[in-house]
């Protein structure tokens, strides 16, 4: 009998849960700041829920204000103040017993007359980790995070800067006879928001060299939406022109318009998923469209399992937080090269598949990959003239493209990464899959082409990154080691903290005391890129000279960038 009461008592408690988690009562609260990060002080917010219910609460002389008692579902916090415009948060979604945090900025006419204060340049997150638990979502912060609270904090001193951006002068030298010529670039960055919602950037790099200088002009906006997605624009214009008799001096110019956007389901699925529609004329029109995508499932809050697919290799400059080199085919899109006097766009499918766990200061991955690359442009250095149509010089490096059989391959990656103390972080890349490679040595180069194909290799990549304490130098140092001959990198679409350039790579920003004469903080760079000019494959040109097909071409860079 007793059992049986038992039991009944728990049914009755099962169906009673629920019902009394449904009415638990939540909490919305936050600070209220003008565009210049100060505290408003007796601001009216008023917290808007369904069936016409509403709470009227004040902000206190901190500019905190606090709605307690409220019935799970959507709300609506309208905020005014005097000499302040209206402020309106919409849609905002309250779970049973929840608390979260919205914090509110001001604006003036004044303000948005001048398009708003800016966003500035967002902090290198080394691991990237798409998903985050809901004590950490923008949106649904805990009220007593301290960290959340010291992120906010240091968000709100950015946010006091009216315009930012970078410009920096960078010049190269030969290296022995290896890799670019002599070049100089300029680059530059310019960002801005808009009504404090959306961000309008605008950036460039223009190298010179004997010709017509290269450039490359970007300009995009995103915009952040209440939900917490961010759809993007841009539009990307290049301009390349080689000084090559043989080519009847013709530019190749490009114009590509892009497009991306996000979508979370719940707290644990996030889609990601864009595309780039490029157009090209060079000795004829070609247009190529480059869609891509990625499904990330967050298992646990530090298990993530990733699906992506990417028809473009990822860019590798963005990791130094400027362009460091002028715009130079090998390292831009398009990727082009040129085939009986045909331009060649390399197009790409990349599929991966990956598992992230993160413990501690430890990160740790494995993935799987399979590509298929059609006409790849392959990278070549050394005295060489387009004659036979098939060579596309690029004066901006003192380079040329080479197009490269077809590849097609599966792979796998393990990365390891660990942050230590201070600001020094090491990764451990593993991956083995196919390159390209020259199987006949010492081949003309215009019949090379026939003599490569596919081989299996193994790499294996360290790299440490840091910044020392009192001169606040950031480092970069790696090495990437090849388990044998290849005129193509192993795993070139990784885009993890551990990707790296193949074999020795140095980058250094120094801070520079400017002594209060500019308005602007002052760095020298210095960028060096396989310093030890290995990986060079022998080939004969078509006057008899050794030029090299190589995965990375040796280069030597300095210079110096302002931020301001």
């Amino acid at each position: 009998m007793r059992l049986r009461e038992l039991g009944t008592y728990a049914i009755l408690l099962g169906l009673a849960l629920p019902v009394w988690a449904g009415g638990q009562p939540g909490a919305i609260s936050g600070y209220v700041r003008s565009t210049a990060g100060e505290p408003q002080m007796g601001a009216v917010v008023q917290i808007l829920g369904a069936a016409n219910r509403s709470l009227t609460v004040f902000t206190d002389g901190a500019g905190h204000y606090v709605a307690t008692g409220l019935l799970p579902g959507f709300y609506t916090l309208q905020v005014t103040a005097p000499s302040f415009l209206p402020a309106l948060r919409e849609k905002i979604g309250l779970r049973p017993g929840a608390s979260i945090n919205i914090n509110i900025t001001l604006n003036t006419l004044l303000n948005v007359m001048q398009l708003g204060p800016v966003r500035a340049l967002p902090d290198d997150d080394d691991w990237k980790w798409t998903l985050r638990s809901v004590a950490n979502r923008p949106l649904l912060r805990a009220l007593d995070d301290p960290a959340t609270k010291a992120a906010a904090s240091a968000n709100d001193e950015r946010e006091k800067h009216d315009l930012q951006g970078t410009l920096s002068f960078v010049a190269g030298s030969e290296a022995g006879g290896y890799g670019t010529g002599s070049d100089m670039s300029t680059g530059f960055t310019l960002e801005r928001s808009l009504f404090a919602d959306g961000l309008l950037d605008f950036s460039g790099n223009v190298g010179y060299g004997d010709g017509v200088p290269a450039a490359v002009l970007h300009a995009g906006y995103s915009h952040q939406l209440m939900d917490g997605s961010e759809p993007t624009m841009g539009l990307t214009v290049r301009r390349f022109a080689p000084t090559d008799p043989n080519l009847h001096s013709t530019a190749l110019q490009a114009l590509a318009l892009s497009g991306a956007d996000d979508i979370t389901l719940g707290d644990v699925l996030e889609l990601k998923f864009g595309s780039e529609l490029q157009a090209i004329q060079f000795l004829g029109h070609v247009a190529a469209f480059r869609p891509y995508g990625s499904a990330t499932f967050a298992l646990t809050p530090d298990t993530i399992l990733e699906y992506g697919y990417a028809t473009s290799r990822p860019d590798r400059r963005a990791e130094m937080g400027f362009d460091s080199a002028p715009a130079d085919l090998s390292e831009t899109n398009p990727r082009i090269s040129m085939l009986g006097y045909a331009p060649q766009v390399e197009s790409a499918h990349h599929h991966e598949v990956s598992l992230s766990h993160r413990f501690g200061k430890n990160a740790f991955q494995v993935a799987a990959f399979s590509d298929r690359i059609s006409n790849p442009a392959l990278i070549g250095v050394g005295a060489v003239t387009s004659v036979g149509g098939f060579l596309l010089p690029d004066l901006s490096s003192g380079t040329f493209s080479y197009t490269g059989q077809d590849l097609h391959t599966q792979g796998v990656r393990v990365l390891l990464e660990r942050k230590f103390a201070g600001d020094l972080k090491a990764t451990l890349d593993y991956a083995f899959g196919g390159v390209l490679d020259l199987t006949t040595p010492d081949v003309q180069l215009g019949s090379a082409q026939q003599s490569i194909s596919t081989q299996r290799r193994h790499a294996v990549a360290a790299k440490f990154s840091g910044t020392l304490p009192r001169t606040r130098t950031r480092w970069i140092a790696s090495y990437r080691w090849v388990s044998g001959q290849a005129l193509t990198p192993v795993d070139m679409f990784n885009s993890t903290p551990g990707r790296s350039d193949p074999f020795l790579n140095i980058f250094i920003r120094q801070p520079i005391p400017t002594m209060g004469f500019l308005p602007a903080r002052m760095e020298a760079i210095i960028d060096l890129r396989n310093l030890l000019a290995q990986g060079y494959v022998p080939v004969v040109g078509q006057d008899g000279q050794t030029v090299y097909l190589v995965q990375s071409a040796r280069s030597i860079r300095a210079g110096v960038a302002f931020t301001f």
